[in-house]
């Protein structure tokens, strides 16, 4: 990665835009107001599109305040786990083509959970343009109605999440104490529970199907999500670790930009990617035991790409879901419109970094069978 300030005037990728006032000055007292100067312009976009969320947060708790609570989350949501740049993302987009049994929530959704009930309707068909057409860090396709990671609802409802640490790296050890919930209070460990379970409820205030849920830092998380959803069922994809370090650490020298509100320690980068691999899949092989059988299923990446419909045929039978026969010939068709998809190709890692990741990660070399 080279040093300096990619995308410094861009304002765009950025979740803190849906974020209210009052939750935006207690992030900032947080953190000091500790802005870099040469983010301050970001800063001030936030600031205005908080004040126009706090009014239709009111809104919109007026209108269906009341309705939501009353909301009852009947059936089983599946949650798709996996490191960053695993894959996690295909699979989801893959399994969220199953309508008749999923809903799932979406790019504009998860960056405005307080407001969405009121505002998706007409800000989605009148400004689809403010979405760009695939992600910054690779070539998937990207819209507000795009299947997306959750993590972002409940951050912009408690601020307790990892990925905080990117807005403000100055703080990076304190918010990644979020990604498993280990050493939190129980206090905010219960409002981020209560926050995740509101959004849930929000998206199926008019939707009875099962939720599909996907955010890497779930993948630490299991204990908790049984807590919320003793029922939950899980899917777990992993991939080459070597191709999972290269891919990480080009989602901080592209995407990461769009988000910094404070200058990153670029030579700290690398060391953050190990640390929160092996965090996350500590917790992870910690919680396993505690998922009853039949309620997770693991698949691998190179598989998932090179026979997408078998694979999901498997997830389906191995956690009794139905429907697949009926679901399959869409699945199909969506495959085949991938066809053209080109992945992000990396220069290989020199011998040094290669043998600290086979080092550090030697449980994820073993337990995928990779070769180091």
């Amino acid at each position: 990665m080279k040093n300096g300030l990619k995308h410094r005037w861009s304002i765009s990728h950025n979740y803190l835009t849906g974020i209210t006032f009052g939750k935006w000055c207690k992030l900032l007292m947080q953190n000091r107001f500790r802005v870099s100067p040469a983010y301050w312009h970001r800063a001030a976009v936030i600031t205005l599109a908080s004040l126009s969320n706090s009014v239709f947060a009111a809104v919109e708790a007026l209108r269906y305040g009341r309705a939501v609570e009353q909301v009852k989350l009947t059936r089983p949501p599946l949650f798709v786990l996996g490191h960053w740049r695993s894959g996690t993302t295909l699979l989801h987009e893959l399994l969220a083509q199953d309508e008749a049994q999923f809903q799932f929530p979406n790019t504009y959704q998860v960056v405005n959970p307080y407001t969405f009930l009121t505002t998706e309707n007409f800000t989605t068909r009148m400004f689809p343009w403010l979405v760009p057409e695939t992600r910054p860090m690779d070539n998937m396709a990207l819209k507000f109605s795009s299947p997306q990671e959750d993590e972002f609802a409940p951050l912009l409802m408690t601020l307790t999440s990892l990925y905080l640490g990117t807005s403000f790296p100055n703080r990076m050890q304190h918010y990644d104490r979020y990604m498993t919930f280990r050493d939190v209070e129980p206090r905010e460990v219960g409002k981020w529970k209560a926050a995740f379970v509101r959004f849930c409820k929000k998206l199926s205030l008019d939707d009875a199907r099962a939720l599909l849920i996907k955010s890497p830092p779930h993948t630490a998380r299991i204990r908790t999500i049984l807590e919320m959803f003793p029922d939950a069922r899980f899917v777990h994809i992993h991939r080459d670790p070597y191709r999972v370090f290269q891919s990480q650490r080009h989602f901080f020298d592209t995407a990461g930009w769009y988000t910094y509100l404070q200058k990153p320690d670029i030579s700290a980068i690398d060391e953050g990617i190990l640390q929160r691999h092996e965090t996350m899949y500590d917790a992870f092989y910690e919680d396993l035991p505690s998922v009853p059988e039949g309620r997770i299923v693991e698949i691998r990446f190179d598989a998932l790409e090179a026979n997408p419909v078998e694979e999901l045929a498997k997830v389906y039978r191995q956690l009794s879901l139905d429907g697949f026969e009926a679901f399959e010939p869409k699945l199909r068709a969506y495959v085949d419109s991938l066809a053209g998809y080109k992945k992000n190709s990396f220069d290989g890692l020199d011998a040094a970094t290669k043998a600290v990741v086979a080092a550090r990660w030697a449980r994820s070399f073993e337990k995928g069978n990779y070769p180091k």
